[in-house]
């Protein structure tokens, strides 16, 4: 498939359409316009907060066009960032409480168990069911946190000593490439999406992105950027790496039922081995070398853990009810149409 604009385009995205007073506010004063007071806030995961925060959160990887740099450490939207991320955290820890029972380690062992005969879940109805259009879909949403694949995660690296620090390393070293610039995952991502006939410019498919997408990208930036998060960071990572080698071989699959190129599938077989690897890697060194030094972070591993389940369920979700009613899960569905 031919594709349409080439991930080494260096330049940074548009700024989104608003989707609400809040979003409007923030890329409002991004082009330049004083920034009022804010309105009450919205709904934590609804379109308006998430997209404002996720414009807000940009600003510390590649900017927007037209945006000066300095803006990242605007004082005034810092203030701003700090209010919707405390109503976002809020919403996080009401909605995955905290158990007396849960540590990290049964957390863990609870992710490596596989559901036996369950075909509800995302990766098994892609597997199963999903056409070439639906993998379209998913891939764009997906292309905002993977053509940023393992940045947010670098942010824990100055927090983490000895063993965690080594290990995350290590897992880090491999998702930017080993040194190589072709291998970096973000660049074997956009391959993907290349192969699929979209759009590999980075943040192309924001506006096109519904909240609960934004809200997972949200949170590993939140979890990225403060010391005090460093455990549901380390938590989320964890997840991350656990339940990505069985997931990335059921969408390999589909990929090759539906006849996707060699490359599409590769993004996906690249994370099967690799990432049975790495989960050995951060439950052992940086899980267990982080509660070694810092045991009081326990739950906090736990509760990065279950923010992640917590949000990827959300997504889920509203995917797989879109598709099962044969719509499109995107806010536009033009963009992917004709697959």
């Amino acid at each position: 498939m031919t594709v349409l604009t080439s991930r080494r385009d260096t330049r940074p995205p548009a700024l989104p359409e608003p989707r609400g007073p809040l979003s409007a506010l923030v890329t409002g004063a991004l082009r330049g316009a004083p920034l009022r007071t804010p309105p009450p806030a919205p709904d934590a995961y609804g379109e308006d907060l998430q997209l404002a925060l996720y414009v807000l959160y940009e600003l510390h990887y590649q900017g927007f066009d037209g945006v000066p740099d300095d803006s990242e450490w605007d004082p005034e939207l810092l203030a701003l960032r700090a209010a919707l991320e405390d109503r976002f955290l809020s919403a996080l820890r009401a909605d995955v409480p905290a158990s007396a029972d849960d540590t990290a380690e049964r957390v863990l062992d609870e992710l490596q168990l596989e559901p036996v005969g369950d075909d509800g879940g995302l990766s098994y109805f892609l597997r199963e069911h999903g056409t070439l259009g639906h993998f379209r879909e998913y891939a764009a949403l997906r292309s905002l946190y993977h053509l940023k694949e393992a940045d947010p995660h670098a942010w824990v690296i100055p927090r983490l000593r000895g063993r965690a620090k080594a290990g995350m390393v290590a897992v880090e070293f491999d998702e930017f490439g080993a040194g190589r610039a072709d291998e970096i995952h973000a660049e074997l991502f956009a391959a993907l999406m290349a192969d699929l006939g979209l759009d590999t410019s980075y943040g192309h498919y924001l506006d096109e992105a519904p909240a609960e997408a934004l809200a997972v990208v949200n949170m590993m930036s939140l979890f990225g950027l403060h010391r005090s998060l460093r455990g549901a960071l380390v938590g989320h990572f964890t997840a991350v790496e656990v339940t990505s080698s069985p997931a990335s071989r059921r969408l390999a699959e589909g990929l090759r039922r539906v006849g996707a190129g060699s490359a599409a599938v590769r993004f996906y077989t690249e994370h099967v081995e690799a990432d049975a690897v790495h989960e050995q890697v951060v439950r052992h060194e940086v899980v267990g070398g982080l509660l070694a030094d810092e045991p009081s972070l326990d739950a906090d591993v736990v509760f990065g853990i279950r923010a992640t389940g917590h949000l990827e369920d959300r997504l889920a979700d509203r995917l797989l009810a879109a598709w099962r009613e044969g719509a499109s899960a995107l806010r536009t569905a033009a963009v992917v149409q004709g697959a």
